[in-house]
């Protein structure tokens, strides 16, 4: 009997807690909202420790977290979110971890064709961004079934960075601008726009990045959307590991980019 009670006790605690977020989402969502945010997702590894657990365990937390915050960025209308979820300078890492993370990947992805109610939901379409030629075939595979499978989504995206490199997609945003030009107008003067409508983000349909956030306290991009970030973005830091990070970690960073768009002068027409 008491153990009845107390679980209807924790039923009707969660079901409150899931209101109370519920509204103030919907007072955030009133106000001016970033299209598109960028996560990375940082402390991982030393989440896993602080709790005595295994590296890959803190990696596996962290992909729970993504669909948290991926949900809490829907309730608030955001069109576009980025994740860095793999860097190209992350190969140098042990072959434990990194198998361990592209077993992680596959599943994860895998996870998202059998059970993509939260993407169908939400009409998120995915898209995984980055050099994906060096991952195993089998974690590609599961990158293509994922990606056909939300491809008629379209009232937000979830770009999936993996594996990524800023340097790496500003020249192959260049290759490409030279390519064409050889191929089409020899004569033609590139241009940033060029360069810029040749950026993966750009290709997947991403809107301008607003908002770039990196969790564990580290202040610092680590080779991640440096492009997208050299105009109006506005950089936020939250010392939370990232499979910690939540509702309440993202309140203020909402509320500093409304206080900002709130103060910024309106340019007359």
């Amino acid at each position: 009997m008491i153990s009845f009670v107390s679980r209807c006790l924790r039923g009707l605690a969660d079901k409150t807690a899931s209101k109370i977020q519920d509204i103030v989402l919907a007072i955030l969502a009133a106000g001016p909202v970033p299209r598109h945010v960028a996560f990375v997702m940082d402390g991982n590894r030393r989440y896993a420790r602080m709790h005595q657990r295994r590296v890959q365990e803190g990696h596996a937390e962290g992909f729970l977290a993504l669909r948290r915050v991926l949900e809490v960025c829907m309730k608030l209308n955001v069109r576009c979110v980025s994740a860095y979820a793999f860097a190209i300078e992350n190969f140098k890492r042990s072959p434990e971890e990194v198998e361990a993370l592209m077993d992680l990947a596959e599943s994860r992805l895998l996870e998202i064709c059998q059970y993509g109610e939260l993407l169908d939901q939400y009409g998120v379409r995915l898209n995984v961004i980055g050099k994906t030629a060096l991952l195993p075939d089998r974690v590609r595979a599961a990158i293509n079934k994922a990606e056909s499978m939300t491809r008629h989504n379209d009232r937000a995206i979830l770009n999936l960075c993996m594996p990524y490199a800023a340097r790496d997609d500003m020249a192959t945003a260049v290759e490409a601008v030279v390519q064409d030009a050889l191929e089409n107008d020899p004569d033609h003067e590139i241009t940033e726009a060029d360069i810029e409508a040749h950026l993966m983000t750009t290709i997947a349909g991403s809107p301008p990045l607003d908002v770039l956030v990196r969790t564990s306290g580290a202040r610092r991009l680590s080779d991640y959307l440096l492009w997208q970030c050299c105009e109006d973005t506005q950089l936020q830091f939250s010392k939370t590991y990232w499979p910690d990070f939540g509702l309440w970690d993202l309140i203020p960073i909402i509320l500093d980019y409304q206080r900002k768009v709130w103060s910024t002068p309106i340019s007359a027409s």
